[in-house]
């Protein structure tokens, strides 16, 4: 069962004697900080005054913690985003976007190369763009062997025959776009 207003509410002078005494703060230092008087700031400790935004907003500041502290506010929802990743053909994979079709991005991490499967050259539909964020790799596409480092990139059509692999005894990060049907990245750039 929730908290009520008034259990809110009551629970905020005990907070705020506890904050102030941690601190080390004497009352009329509190009072010169906020522009509130001892008196007043004595009654909202002791639960005697029903605190009010006014009041709890400079508090808030000057013991320097957020207004949600004070008042121990339920919390609103997580706004992160718990990302779910799933092993697949020896490697990490971490899905970026949760919508059907079009353009999808994922992380991707591939195994060192000592515990990776042989390279086998694959094709499919599609196109591929791939930022190494850590470790280097192995790419080889069609005839080329290429090996890239962090902060480098490539694309290609993934009809070509291909393969990414990791080219060091460490695991290797992509960020990888890929466009079932083709759709390839689009590139702008911007004058200052």
């Amino acid at each position: 069962m929730g908290r009520t207003e008034e259990d809110v509410l009551t629970e905020v002078g005990p907070r705020l004697r506890a904050l102030r005494r941690a601190g080390g703060v004497t009352l009329a230092d509190l009072a010169a900080a906020t522009g509130l008087t001892p008196s007043t700031l004595s009654r909202l400790e002791n639960g005697k005054l029903r605190p009010t935004l006014e009041q709890l907003l400079p508090l808030a500041r000057a013991h320097g913690v957020p207004l949600d502290d004070l008042v121990q506010a339920p919390p609103t929802g997580d706004p992160r985003i718990h990302l779910r990743p799933v092993r697949r053909f020896g490697l990490v994979v971490v899905p970026l976007t949760k919508r059907a079709g079009g353009i999808q991005a994922y992380k991707v991490i591939y195994p060192p190369a000592s515990r990776s499967r042989p390279t086998k050259l694959q094709t499919h539909e599609g196109y591929e763009w791939f930022y190494v964020l850590n470790g280097q790799v192995r790419f080889i596409l069609g005839e080329q062997d290429l090996r890239l480092g962090a902060g480098e990139v490539a694309e290609f059509d993934t009809r070509l025959p291909h393969a990414i692999s990791s080219a060091t005894d460490q695991p290797a990060e992509l960020l990888t776009l890929f466009g079932p049907q083709g759709e390839r990245t689009h590139l702008s750039k911007v004058h200052r």
